[in-house]
Formats: structure tokens, sequence, C-alpha cells
């Protein structure tokens, strides 16, 4: 086994990580990947903070991060890994077989999960906590959870990160808008709070760091922002930037940067994943539109027209295709277009940035930096707290953040 540490990591912190959706891909290959990488059977391609100046901070080394989770499917880890490999060719078959006994015992850390308001996509899969809880038992067994494995394996700290699939929008986010309305809704049994708001409150009340890397609610409340306050426990998110909406963060600025009128960005996404069938509810694709569409906004306030589709399509497994028409106008308005194709698997570009982001959000934990963090915008599609969606003016910030810190 590899026992290089990676520059300016804390040797000695036993990081946990608490995934969400834990069985499912971007948790299976983010798992095989930090197993692989303390094997020596992996690089550290795609992580940010192996890379100048973030890899000057003082981070937990990713090959000690000790995994457990929630999930309501009762699929395994390695049975989920094999049918990546054998669909996918990711993770590769000697990397498989080197991680393997590691995924076994990690299964085992794996709780009963609830799928409270995440839509029928999501809780017809299988198994889950009664839904006949009321939500404080839920939250109170999650809390339970997430004590228990800290206590079990003597962690420094636990991070929650959500990877679980897309719930529907929080119809009434208002109703949640303070710490005392949020518990209210809980001790009064309010059932549209969603899964992801019990993972949420269940972290941060107890003082774990929290990360969404999904477009469901999970901590954008602001109940739940006030309670982090309060608590100082770190946290962010929400809809992780891993492609087409990554490259539409760094293409846009050169648009408005040039004054060349952008008529309009037609995106269309086609993957064939668990995450694309539950994208096939419209109630379920409704936050996850919203959060790819809303970068082009910001960024391009006078667009023409601006529309992104996503379609599930089975035969493409993990493996996603984007492909972007850009009509714009320039000079003497002469028309002009242009068109990208973005292909890749869905759960290797998002793997190294959940590990990224475990390793920061605990950096800033062990710095008693409390609340949001707005240096981690470039990771997200709509960064809670950040205005900001120029892909270069948010990744200078996390640079910023290393340089001072370093």
């Amino acid at each position: 086994m590899s026992t290089e540490t990676p520059t300016g990591a804390a040797t000695d912190d036993r990081t946990g990580v608490w995934l969400i959706g834990a069985r499912g891909n971007v948790a299976t290959l983010s798992i095989v990947g930090a197993r692989a990488i303390a094997d020596g059977q992996a690089g550290t391609a795609g992580m940010v903070t192996e890379r100048d100046p973030v890899s000057q901070l003082a981070l937990p080394p990713v090959e000690g991060f000790v995994f457990g989770g929630h999930d309501i499917t009762t699929e395994s880890l390695v049975d989920r890994a094999e049918r990546q490999h054998e669909r996918n060719g990711v993770p590769d078959g000697e990397t498989l077989a080197a991680v393997r006994d590691d995924l076994a015992a990690i299964d085992e850390r794996i709780e009963v999960g609830t799928a409270i308001n995440c839509g029928a996509a999501v809780g017809d899969e299988s198994d889950q906590l009664d839904p006949s809880l009321s939500i404080r038992d839920v939250v109170g067994q999650i809390r339970d959870d997430y004590g228990t494995f800290r206590e079990r394996h003597d962690l420094d700290r636990l991070v929650v990160v959500n990877v679980a699939s897309t719930e529907p929008e929080l119809e009434t986010p208002e109703a949640y808008a303070t710490r005392d309305t949020l518990e209210d809704a809980i001790d009064g049994n309010d059932r549209e709070l969603p899964a992801s708001v019990c993972y949420a409150y269940a972290a941060l009340v107890d003082g774990h760091p929290y990360i969404n890397f999904t477009p469901s609610a999970g901590n954008a409340p602001g109940g739940l922002r006030e309670l982090a306050a309060e608590n100082g426990v770190p946290h962010m998110g929400r809809d992780a930037k891993t492609g087409e909406t990554l490259v539409k963060s760094a293409l846009a600025p050169m648009f408005a940067g040039r004054n060349l009128g952008v008529l309009s960005w037609e995106g269309h996404n086609i993957l064939g994943n668990q995450d694309g069938l539950v994208l096939e509810d419209e109630a379920n694709a409704a936050g996850k539109l919203s959060s790819k569409g809303d970068v082009l906004e910001a960024i391009l306030p006078d667009i023409g027209h601006n529309r992104v589709r996503i379609d599930y399509t089975p035969s493409l497994a993990d493996w996603k295709t984007a492909w972007d028409y850009i009509h714009f106008e320039g000079f003497l308005g002469t028309e002009m277009t242009m068109q990208f194709t973005w292909e890749g698997s869905d759960s290797a570009l998002a793997a190294p940035l959940v590990l990224d982001l475990v390793r920061l959000i605990a950096h800033a934990d062990d710095h008693g930096e409390g609340g949001l963090q707005p240096h981690l915008a470039s990771f997200f599609k709509a960064p809670l707290g950040v205005d900001e969606h120029d892909f270069s003016r948010q990744l200078h910030r996390l640079y910023e953040y290393a340089t001072r810190h370093s």
C-alpha cells in the first residue's frame, strides 16, 4: 500500500465521510477512488486539492477517510461497482479487484435511510425507514446514526455529503426561513419537509460539517443557515458543477467580455444512470434544470433564449452527452454560431470533487470557520450565498483562500 501523503496533508486527522445515497453511482465511485488512491492503484487527476496553491493547505488525507452512509437501496457497494465496471468500464478490473474487500467492509456501515418527500421516482425504489415515523423521530434516528458512527470509529469529525438522487423542489421554502420555524415544522410533523432537509438538520444541529452535492433543498432553507451560523458549522452547496454547466460557466464570460450578444443558447443532455431515470420525473427535474439554466442568466443577463433539456437514455448507463448550440450576434449585426459536445462518465467527473469538498470543508471546520463557505463556489452550479457564476473568478476566490491559509 502506498504511504505517500498529499502535500500539506494533516496526517493525524481521522475524518469520517457520511454519504447520503451511499450506494449510488457517485458515492460508489468516490469510495472506490479514495480506496484506490490509498492502495496506490490510482492517481489524483481531477482533484483540485492536489493542484497548487490548494495542495499547500493542511488537508486531511484521502487515504485516511472512514466511509459510512445512508441509502434506501439494498444493492451492495461491490455489486454496484461491478455493474459500473461491466456497463461503463469505470472502475477498471484491476482497480475493482484491489478495493473489493474495502467496499464489502464499508457496505456494512451503510444504514437504512429515508425517502420522505423525495418523489415517486425515488421513493419506490426499495428499503427505507418506516414512512409512518414522525419527522422528529426520523431526524432522531439519523442523528443517532451519525453519532454512533463517529464514536465507534474514534473520528476527529464527521463530514456529511448529500449525493442522493434529486428531489422535487421545496414548494414553500419561506416557511422554513428561521431556525424557529424550521424546528416548529419538524416538531409539527410537516410532511412537506424532504429527506435532504432532515439529513442536513441532523448534521448541522450536532456540529457535523455538511455538503449538498445535489440540487435538492438540503441546507438551503434559511433556518438551516441560521442554525449553522449559531453552531459555527461549515456547510456549502448546491448542485455540483461537473460537466456541461462547468463549460458554460467558463465559456459564457468570453461572450460577455467581447460584447457579443447571445441570441440563443440551447443545451441538450442525455444520460442513462439512475439519476437520469429519476430526472424523467418533471417534479424531480425542476430543480436541476433551474440550477443549470440560472448560470447563463447570471453571466449573460441580456441573453435572448436559454433552454436546457435532460433526457434519459438507458443504453448510455453512466455516460453523459451534452450538446450545446450557441447563436450569437457580432459586429454589423453578423449572426454566428458555436457548438460543442461534452461526453464523459458522470460519476468519474463527480467523484474527485466529492473528495475535494470533504477535505476543504474539514479544513474550514478545523479552523473554526462556520457558516457558508463562499470560496467553494467554483464546485457548484448554484452556490449558496454567492452571486458570481464566472468560473475563473470563483476559482480565484478558492486560490486566494488557499494562499491566505498556507
